[in-house]
């Protein structure tokens, strides 16, 4: 049970906990990172784990020496377009079963998906990826309404390389200023707040055009 709960806490705390997971394990962090990165994008049961702030704090703790970090970025950039592709086969595969078996999940979200991923597929792909809880939901129901792997594929890769690319480099370049380091959560938060502005302006002008 103690080995349990300290594997959960590792996963839950990755982020938090990565300077003494690097001197535990070694170069079996970075199997560890890709592990947690492809998990917290491809289950839909695992949208808990940590995704921003963990890039970010990979890409501070490169800058000192503890990762390649090409080789981190790469590496980081499988899981997470492996990941998406693998949330948006589960959901294709097992996703209509789930609408017509649990109650739960009503027919006409399915109906609703379909219709919002007819007109905004690519685009909602690219910008879920910056929403936590969504960039993990996103693909699956991106399987469930059948999107078309060859488009959703390309913007997967799209979103997936923006996404690590800026909090993997983000924590690079400005992980070790003190005010960075002793405000870590209300910097993940700004930055998270900050790529919701395209969301907001979509739905800003979708409002205005049904108005």
């Amino acid at each position: 049970m103690n080995i349990l709960k300290t594997l959960i806490d590792l996963f839950l705390h990755v982020d938090k906990n990565l300077a003494s997971i690097i001197s535990t394990y070694g170069v079996l962090t970075y199997g560890i990172l890709f592990l947690v990165i492809f998990m917290e994008t491809g289950f839909v049961v695992t949208p808990f784990l940590p995704g921003d702030s963990l890039l970010f704090a990979a890409g501070a703790l490169s800058s000192l020496g503890s990762f390649n970090i090409w080789f981190l970025y790469g590496l980081m950039l499988l899981a997470a377009i492996g990941g998406d592709t693998a949330n948006y086969w589960i959901g294709h595969v097992l996703g209509p079963k789930v609408f017509e078996k649990n109650k739960l999940f009503k027919k006409e979200y399915l109906e609703e998906a379909e219709k919002f991923y007819a007109k905004h597929g690519g685009k909602a792909i690219v910008l879920a990826r910056f929403v936590p809880i969504v960039r993990t939901f996103a693909p699956f129901v991106a399987g469930v309404s059948k999107m078309h792997y060859g488009n959703f594929i390309v913007y997967n890769a799209v979103g997936g390389t923006l996404w690590v690319s800026l909090f993997l480099f983000g924590g690079l370049l400005f992980g070790n200023i003190p005010f960075v380091k002793h405000n870590f959560e209300f910097v993940i938060v700004i930055i998270v707040l900050i790529s919701l502005v395209p969301i907001v302006s979509e739905l800003i002008k979708k409002k205005r055009k049904t108005s």
